[in-house]
């Protein structure tokens, strides 16, 4: 079996992994760089706690501080500091393979993964295409510019993004578990924060000169869920009969990023071969019991209640009624409607009120309600925040400053049909769903270097 032209075929390239140094490895971890948007206090205690060992918080630019008056001297900092643990041992020898991976959270074991490196060429972020590697959710290409600075001459990548694959049966990654755990894991490490822990190990890819048996149930694997979608998605209006294999559940704008960063290296005439053509990921399945989707609560700025509630009025057959408290409106929130009563429901939180809002519109919650919210903010998109955790809403909600702030609280998101539905319509909107919750996210740990020499 030619297994690295079945690779190609299926938007995989095997990556070559950079690691610490074992001594290295306890602060070396540090959540996504999009978690915590409003939480400065987060990231302060993170620096602290990691204080002067290397650690990845060196090598990336938490989203919090993005609109600082420092960004440029930040980014310059990033790059210097990934050359400077390049060249000064604070990594291993690199190591070509696939990396296992399982991560218990406070809320889910054993989470699986797969790090893998995937071919931008079978990618596209814009909404109306249909490559093998498609986002689930609207890439907003203002936000796109700060972070090509950040990855635009560096020398590391560090993946916190994470791709789908729809395994019904949950019979892939399980099995690759069992039949490379008889090896010494590459890592076994608590992640700060209270985050849980991460265990790995690695993927070799031949045995004597042939693929090894784990690399071959991969191929395997992969091959199957690319020859159902292709018959699964045929007839569906979007895309009909193209083959869709992995659905972008996390780090959509990340890998948009690296895309556009890969577009312009190839107008300047790179090499096919170079390592911007693709981009680290995690591979998880959407079907791990430890996988729970999350709403995407939004917080809005400048804006009162009364003012809030006008907004919301034009969403179809609106109605809302005040709530006593936050207890009662989130439970409210997520009581599941019949089967008489479709539609959506929001909770509003704003200047000690709450209310619970009701609409018949259909579907997932953020397609009736992200179009008036970005209406309302058009001229300023930072008048909305994207919150991951209800308890995180409920506090900066309740927050007293000079700014009015409102929470609106989303019901829970299924996440079976999500590929038929990405499928059939395209991405979905920004921000529609959360793989668990903020402390869940991915860790960088892995990284890949993207010298072409």
């Amino acid at each position: 079996m030619n297994y690295k032209q079945k690779f190609h075929e299926l938007g995989i390239e095997i990556p070559s992994i950079l690691l610490p140094r074992n001594n290295f490895m306890t602060k070396w971890p540090v959540i996504a760089c999009d978690q915590f948007t409003q939480d400065r206090d987060y990231w302060q205690k993170a620096k602290d706690i990691i204080s002067e060992e290397p650690s990845t918080l060196n090598l990336i630019f938490p989203e919090v501080f993005l609109n600082d008056d420092d960004a440029a001297q930040r980014i310059k900092k990033i790059h210097s500091t990934m050359k400077n643990y390049l060249q000064n041992n604070v990594f291993a020898k690199p190591k070509q393979g696939f990396i296992y991976i399982e991560r218990d959270t406070p809320f889910q074991k054993k989470r699986r993964g797969l790090i893998a490196a995937v071919d931008l060429e079978k990618y596209e972020w814009q909404q109306e295409a249909r490559p093998l590697i498609r986002c689930t959710e609207g890439t907003v290409p203002e936000r796109l510019p700060p972070r090509m600075d950040i990855r635009r001459g560096a020398s590391l990548e560090l993946p916190h993004v994470l791709l789908l694959i729809d395994d019904e049966k949950d019979a892939f990654l399980p099995a690759l578990g069992e039949m490379v755990k008889n090896s010494a894991p590459v890592y076994n490490t608590p992640l700060i924060m209270d985050s849980g822990s991460i265990s790995s190990w690695f993927v070799e890819p031949e045995t004597n000169g042939q693929p090894s048996t784990a690399v071959s149930l991969i191929v395997e694997k992969l091959e199957e869920l690319f020859n159902r979608s292709v018959s699964r998605y045929n007839g569906i209006n979007a895309g009909a009969g193209n083959p869709f294999l992995f659905a972008v559940g996390d780090g959509n704008h990340s890998l948009a990023t690296a895309k556009e960063i890969w577009n312009e290296l190839k107008a300047k005439g790179a090499d096919e071969s170079h390592p911007c053509r693709y981009a680290l990921v995690e591979i998880e399945n959407i079907y791990d019991t430890a996988i729970e989707f999350e709403p995407i609560h939004r917080l809005v700025f400048d804006i009162d209640y009364d003012k809030l509630i006008s907004l919301l009025s034009r969403l179809p057959d609106f109605s809302f009624k005040p709530v006593e408290n936050i207890q009662e409106l989130s439970y409210l929130c997520k009581e599941q409607r019949s089967s008489l009563r479709k539609g959506n429901k929001f909770g509003i939180i704003c200047e000690g009120r709450y209310a619970l809002i009701e609409t018949s519109a259909e579907g997932i919650a953020t397609a009736c309600l992200q179009p008036l919210l970005d209406e309302y903010a058009k001229d300023n998109p930072l008048l909305i925040d994207y919150i991951h955790d209800e308890a995180e809403l409920f506090r900066l909600s309740a927050v007293s400053n000079d700014r009015q702030t409102a929470g609106i609280l989303l019901p829970p998101v299924q996440k079976s049909g999500l590929f038929e539905t990405v499928a059939r319509l395209g991405p979905l909107p920004r921000k529609s769903f959360s793989m668990g919750h903020s402390i869940e996210k991915r860790f960088y740990l892995e990284c890949r270097s993207l010298n072409s020499n």
